[in-house]
This record gives C-alpha cells, structure tokens and sequence, in this order.
C-alpha cells in the first residue's frame, strides 16, 4: 500500500509526475488493455480505447481522492472509456449495442490477434448474449479473477447485485453452450 501512495503522490508532484506516469503505464497498461479488450472485442479499438484511458488518467490524477484503490479507479476510466466507445461505435453503425457485439464476436474468427480456439470463440459469443453489466461482471470475476469488493468499487455497485449479475450471467453462458450448435 505504501507503494501505491508513493507513487500517487509522485503522480500528483509536477516534478515527477512524467516518470512516474511512465512507471504507472508499464505496471498496468497490460492488465488494462485486456480489461478493454474483453468489451471492445477487436485489438485496433482496445489500443485505442487503452491510449485514451491513460490519457484521462493522465489530466485526472491531480483530481483522484484516494477514496479508493488507484487500480479499481483506473479500471472505472478504463471501463467508462470502453462502454463509451462500444456505444458510439453502434451509434454511428445506427445499431444497438448487443447486435454491434454479436458483429464484433463474429468477426473474431478472422481477427489475427485472436489466438483462441474453437471454446473460446464459443464463450466469447455466449457472453456477448448477456446485458453490458452482466458482461462487465462475468469477464471482471471470471477472468480477471477480481473480488467483488474489487468489482464493486469499479462498478460502483453493491457485492449483493455483483453475486447476482455474476450467478445469472454464468447460468445464461451455461445454458448458451449447452445449445450451441
């Protein structure tokens, strides 16, 4: 934790603010992008969602409170960012956004930084089936392993309704998979 304070309060010093924005980019532009990847789908989009991420993470950390993690505050940028871009993308294609999903995921097959096999395209589809914050949960628990305290204060939503979300998501894959053809 010390780590964490001593870095924020380098973040926040004009002085070393550059290098420790560059430490902050390689500790966690990794886990981020695969943050991003999960809900923008394409590797051209979660570089670019990834690029504006620490860009506002850069103009904003003067304003962080330390009300809670910096990792769980950059993962609500890294999220908002996402959801903002999924949105604006369907919204220029003048679809909704679980049809642009279903788009995303179809072309993944021929995406070449896709390294899945035939499972993981078939997971990936079921959890485009499922409502943004039920994604959001699912991919947060199930593949970023994170706690739902964690997924809670990157959500701004109680445990309760994460352990719902989460269950309800997992069923919902579960029966997808049971189906799929």
């Amino acid at each position: 934790m010390t780590d964490e304070i001593t870095l924020i309060e380098q973040l926040q010093n004009s002085k070393t603010k550059e290098v420790a924005f560059k430490h902050l980019v390689s500790q966690y532009k990794e886990r981020l992008y695969w943050h991003i990847r999960k809900i923008v789908i394409s590797h051209d989009d979660a570089d670019d969602v990834l690029q504006n991420t620490f860009i506002k993470i850069f103009r904003s950390i003067d304003n962080f409170k330390r009300d809670s993690k910096l990792y769980s505050w950059m993962y609500r940028i890294a999220t908002n960012e996402s959801i903002t871009f999924i949105n604006k993308r369907a919204k220029e294609k003048n679809i909704d956004i679980t049809e642009h999903q279903h788009q995303l995921v179809s072309n993944l097959d021929s995406d070449n930084w896709f390294s899945g096999d035939e499972i993981q395209l078939i997971l990936q589809k079921a959890i485009a089936t499922l409502p943004q914050k039920q994604q959001l949960v699912f991919n947060m628990k199930y593949f970023d392993e994170m706690k739902y305290n964690e997924i809670s204060e990157v959500l701004e939503t109680s445990v309760g309704a994460l352990k719902a979300s989460y269950h309800i998501a997992a069923k919902k894959i579960e029966e997808f998979i049971k189906n799929y053809n």
